[in-house]
C-alpha cells in the first residue's frame, strides 16, 4: 500500500481509454442529482458515459415527471434542517400532508442556490457532452411507456442484456 496520495490527470485524453456507466433506478430529487453529477464529472474528464434508467429512475427520463420530482424523508434518518441546527427532522412528521411538498421545496432551493441546473437541464448538459441515455426495455413496458413518452436525448429503450454488452469493461455505479 502507498502513502502516496490519488492525484487525478487533467490531461486532455486522461479519460479517452475509460468507459464510465451508471444505473439510475430512483425517481426521488435526491437520488437523481448524485448519477446526473458524477456523469457531468465523468464526461468533463473526457470518460465515454452511458446512463441507463430502470424501475423508478424513469421519472427522470419521462417528460411528465422529469421536471416535477419530489423529495420526501420518510425513513431518510439522516434527515435535518440545513445548516449547523443540529438536530434530525423526527420521521412521524415526514407521512404528514404537505411535509413533502415543503422538503422538495427546500431541497430545489438549496440546490438552486448551488447554481446546479435542474433536472431536465442536467440531461441536456450531459447529452451535449457526449453522453449517452438509455432506458430499460422491461421498465419501459411495465410502464406503459415508449420513446415518444421520453427526453429526447434518450437514445434508445435497451434489454437489459444490451445494456451488459454496452458496459463491458466500464466502471459501474448503481445508483
Amino acid at each position: 500500500m502507498t502513502d502516496q496520495p490519488f492525484v487525478p490527470s487533467f490531461d486532455d485524453d486522461a479519460g479517452a481509454d475509460r468507459k464510465f456507466v451508471l444505473i439510475c433506478s430512483k425517481g426521488n430529487l435526491d437520488m437523481a442529482y448524485p448519477g446526473l453529477i458524477l456523469a457531468n464529472a465523468a464526461l468533463g474528464e473526457g470518460i465515454e458515459t452511458h446512463i441507463f434508467f430502470t424501475f423508478w429512475g424513469f421519472d427522470m427520463i419521462n417528460k411528465k415527471t422529469m421536471g416535477n420530482l419530489k423529495f420526501s424523508y420518510i425513513g431518510n434518518t439522516a434527515m435535518h434542517m440545513p445548516g449547523q441546527f443540529g438536530f434530525s427532522m423526527p420521521q412521524g412528521m415526514a407521512g404528514l400532508p404537505g411535509v413533502t411538498a415543503l422538503t422538495t421545496k427546500m431541497m430545489k432551493k438549496q440546490i438552486a442556490d448551488l447554481d446546479i441546473p435542474e433536472v431536465p437541464e442536467m440531461l441536456e448538459m450531459i447529452t451535449a457532452s457526449g453522453g449517452h441515455l438509455w432506458a430499460c426495455r422491461m421498465s419501459a413496458d411495465m410502464m406503459q411507456l415508449v420513446e415518444d413518452d421520453l427526453y429526447e436525448g434518450v437514445e434508445g429503450i435497451i434489454s437489459a442484456s444490451d445494456f451488459i454488452e454496452l458496459s463491458e469493461g466500464a466502471q459501474v455505479i448503481f445508483i
